[in-house]
């Protein structure tokens, strides 16, 4: 199926885990210090696979999974000292907890943060993002929804579509 575009936002349907990954490779590729990607989806929708891809693409040989008791990761890049953050909030149950986290010290701009379940945050995570919503549409095929608003998540967004699906050449 074809992605649907628009100014701020695009679906795409992907078919398996290797093409999410594949995604998340592109959108990794792009990404640079003070970047911020949000994951949402129910448990199973494929955020983790797409973190998997976007540390792939973005350049670290650390290991991207679900943190199960260490809910930040800090994922570092060969030949730089550029750092990627992946946070997964699947435990957090209140704006209280994100807070004790230091949430807010690492959205500061000095490194690229991916958020697995960022909607447990929406009082701390801000609106300058790359929001990525994915649904489970059957056993491998997933529907994600990419969305940004502020300039450099725009321009973000108009490059993944650019790489990806060859829009706008």
């Amino acid at each position: 199926m074809a992605p649907i575009l628009s100014p701020n936002s695009f679906e795409f349907i992907s078919g398996s885990a290797s093409q999410t990954a594949r995604i998340g490779e592109r959108l990794g590729e792009l990404i640079e210090a003070g970047d911020l990607i949000c994951l949402e989806g129910e448990l199973g929708a494929g955020k983790t696979c797409l973190a998997q891809g976007i540390g792939l693409g973005w350049g670290t040989n650390d290991a991207v999974t679900s943190p199960t008791f260490t809910l930040i990761h800090e994922l570092t890049r060969l030949g730089d000292d550029d750092v990627l953050y992946h946070i997964d909030l699947y435990r957090i149950e209140s704006d209280g907890e994100v807070q004790l986290l230091g949430l807010s010290d690492l959205l500061n701009g000095h490194a690229a943060c991916m958020i697995e379940w960022s909607e447990r945050a929406r009082g701390i995570v801000p609106d300058t993002c790359l929001h990525i919503e994915l649904v489970a549409l059957d056993e491998t095929r997933r529907r994600l929804t990419f969305n940004a608003y502020d300039e450099r998540h725009l321009a973000l967004l108009e490059e993944l579509k650019r790489v990806a699906f060859g829009v706008g050449e």
